[in-house]
C-alpha cells in the first residue's frame, strides 16, 4: 500500500513538474533557421510567404536577413539550416564544396539602376554596361551595396564588364554603404545619387524622393534565386527535415502559385521560375 501510494505521488509531481515547463520543452520546437538575401525580407516577400508555409507544416522560420555572402558564411559555419540567397556562382561553389546538400532555382526578378529623375549622367537606356561606363566619367554620386551581397556582386561583374576593375578609385562619388538593400536605397534618395537594386525592393520602397528607373530590361540584369539545405555532414545539428521541408514546399506548386501571388500596388515582385532550369 505504501509503495502504491508513494507512485501516485511521485506521478503527480511529475505532472505537476511538466506543466509548469514552457510548451516548447516537452516536444521538438518545430523551427528553423533561413540566412537569407536582404531583399526577400525587405521587399515584404517573407511576410506573406511565411505564414503560408507555416500553416502547411506548422513549422516556424526565423530569418536572419543579411547579404548573400553573409548568408553563405553562415551556412559554412552551420548558424543556419537552410539559406535563401541570390548569387548562383556562389551558391554552386557552396554545394560543390559540400556545406549544401543541393541548390534548388525557386524564383526571379531584374535588377534596375536607379537615379535622379534629372539624369545628371545621362545613363537612361537599357544598356547596364554603357550605363556604368557613363556613371565612371561623370562627377554623380553612386551608392554601391558594399556588403558582398548578391546585388553587390552582381553590380561588381557588371563594373568589369563596363571596364572598370574598382569603380571606388575610378569614380569619385562612388561610396560603399555596407548595408543592406533598404538602408541603401535610403541613402541613395537622401544623397539624390544613382544605385542599383532588385526591382522587388525597389517596388516596395516608399521613401524614393526623386529618384526613378533609369536602366532596365537589359538581359544581363536577370536575377535568380534559390534554396540550399545545409548540408548535416559538416553540421549534424542541422534541422534538415524542416529545412527539407521548406526547400520541398517553397518550389512546391503551392509555394510557387504563393510568390506569384504577392503584388506591391498590383505589379507583382518575384516570378517562380523553380522547374524551369
Amino acid at each position: 500500500m505504501a509503495t502504491a501510494m508513494m507512485t501516485t505521488t511521485r506521478r503527480a509531481l511529475l505532472t505537476l513538474a511538466l506543466a509548469a515547463l514552457p510548451l516548447g520543452t516537452m516536444a521538438q520546437d518545430k523551427t528553423l533557421v533561413m540566412a537569407s538575401t536582404t531583399s526577400t525580407e525587405q521587399s515584404g516577400l517573407f511576410a506573406h510567404l511565411l505564414p503560408e508555409f507555416k500553416k502547411a507544416t506548422g513549422i516556424e522560420v526565423k530569418v536572419v536577413a543579411q547579404g548573400t555572402g553573409q548568408a553563405l558564411d553562415m551556412g559554412r559555419r552551420g548558424d543556419a539550416d537552410i539559406l535563401f540567397v541570390h548569387d548562383k556562382v556562389a551558391e554552386e561553389k557552396f554545394v560543390a564544396d559540400g556545406f549544401g546538400i543541393e541548390r534548388k532555382p525557386v524564383m526571379y526578378n531584374d535588377f534596375v539602376i536607379v537615379g535622379p529623375k534629372a539624369d545628371p549622367a545621362s545613363i537612361k537606356g537599357k544598356d547596364v554596361v554603357e550605363a556604368l561606363k557613363a556613371l565612371s566619367t561623370s562627377n554623380a554620386a553612386f551608392i554601391s551595396r558594399g556588403d558582398k551581397s548578391g546585388t553587390h556582386a552582381a553590380e561588381l561583374r557588371f563594373w568589369k564588364a563596363a571596364g572598370i576593375d574598382n569603380p571606388a578609385e575610378t569614380m569619385k562619388g562612388y561610396k560603399a554603404c555596407g548595408c543592406g538593400m533598404g538602408p541603401a536605397l535610403n541613402i541613395a534618395a537622401s544623397a539624390n545619387a544613382y544605385l542599383m537594386t532588385d526591382r522587388g525592393t525597389w517596388l516596395s520602397f516608399k521613401n524614393r524622393a526623386d529618384l526613378g528607373i533609369l536602366v532596365e530590361g537589359d538581359k544581363r540584369l536577370f536575377n535568380q534565386y534559390g534554396v540550399i539545405v545545409v548540408n548535416p555532414a559538416k553540421h549534424p545539428h542541422v534541422k534538415k527535415a524542416e529545412a527539407q521541408a521548406f526547400a520541398d514546399w517553397v518550389v512546391s506548386p503551392a509555394g510557387q502559385a504563393s510568390i506569384a501571388a504577392y503584388k506591391v500596388n498590383g505589379e507583382q515582385l518575384f516570378f517562380p521560375n523553380a522547374h524551369s532550369q
